[in-house]
């Protein structure tokens, strides 16, 4: 890691690093006032190369970096046969120019837990996009959760969010991404600005969707996010086919989770073809998303894989 890095990091109110919430609409407003002013100049471009293996009945991380991107110590609170990681980007959030590179490989056998300590934050935009760019793939009979916390798009942001994943058969990913747009309880709507969204596993499932504010049919329709402004997907997908019976499980797991669910109504598991089953959620804020997320992830790692519902450590902190 450079000086570069480490001087605007330090730079930073204490409050907005890491894992740190907002607490007021005056401070949200300072920081991102902040962001912009003393960082409009300066783009970095990070990467993270990961990958793991199964090595005598133990998943092993290996990493290389470059900027502010790396991983924590590995952690295994449920057995050595499923390896817990928390990636974290020490500036916590990207102006534009920023580009992030996140490439994970599972190797055979290996399971992989990936989250972060906190939001990943798409500030206001100088003119250029800020990119944040992750690629997985899994080798045959390998596993992978990609558990991400959510993304905040800040008003005036000009952000892209691209993930890729690429499975051998045998192969299966649980996943998700939500989105949040703007900051309404402290009064900074997402009154401007843009981002792109894409989902895609090449060949079989793409999702590419870009939310303009300026695009207020979206925005308020019925037909759209219907004035909502936290949006989330999850994924089971497969680097073959499931068998029919497993893909009734794994939907009919997740409508019964979503069913008991206070967000039943704007939430749905469907399954666009045979390699993936997706939910798809709406809600006013982040909190109750990922509440009923957790709680697919914990039903579809049981009737799936047969694995208890572990959290990672960090989302009690």
């Amino acid at each position: 890691m450079t000086a570069g890095w480490a001087e605007r990091y330090k730079a930073q109110p204490v409050g907005h690093r890491v894992g740190v919430k907002l607490a007021s609409s005056a401070y949200a407003h300072w920081v991102s006032s902040y962001y912009y002013h003393s960082f409009a100049t300066m783009s970095w471009h990070a990467r993270l190369q990961l990958h793991y293996a199964l090595e005598n009945a133990r998943t092993v991380a290996r990493f290389e970096h470059s900027g502010p991107l790396r991983i924590l110590q590995s952690l295994y609170p449920e057995g050595h046969a499923v390896c817990h990681n928390v990636l974290v980007h020490p500036p916590g959030g990207l102006v534009g120019g920023d580009t992030l590179e996140i490439a994970v490989t599972v190797g055979p056998g290996a399971h992989a837990l990936i989250t972060t300590p906190g939001a990943t934050r798409f500030y206001r935009s100088n003119g250029e996009r800020a990119l944040q760019r992750s690629h997985l793939a899994l080798a045959e009979g390998a596993r992978m959760e990609w558990l991400p916390l959510e993304a905040l798009c800040y008003n005036g942001c000009d952000a892209e969010n691209h993930l890729t994943l690429e499975l051998a058969p045998g192969a299966e990913c649980l996943g998700w991404d939500v989105t949040a747009l703007g900051l309404p309880h402290a009064d900074q709507p997402f009154a401007a600005g843009r981002f792109m969204q894409h989902i895609e596993m090449p060949g079989a499932w793409l999702e590419r969707g870009a939310i303009d504010a300026a695009d207020q049919r979206l925005l308020q329709s019925p037909l759209g996010l219907a004035g909502r402004r936290c949006l989330g997907s999850m994924f089971l997908v497969a680097g073959a086919a499931f068998e029919r019976a497993r893909r009734d499980d794994a939907l009919d797991a997740a409508r019964a989770v979503i069913g008991a669910h206070a967000l039943t109504t704007n939430a749905g598991a469907t399954s666009p073809n045979g390699r993936v089953v997706a939910v798809r959620v709406l809600a006013e804020q982040v909190e109750p998303v990922m509440a009923l997320l957790k709680a697919v992830r914990v039903a579809w790692r049981e009737a799936m894989w047969g694995l208890k519902g572990e959290a990672p450590r960090v989302w009690a902190m």
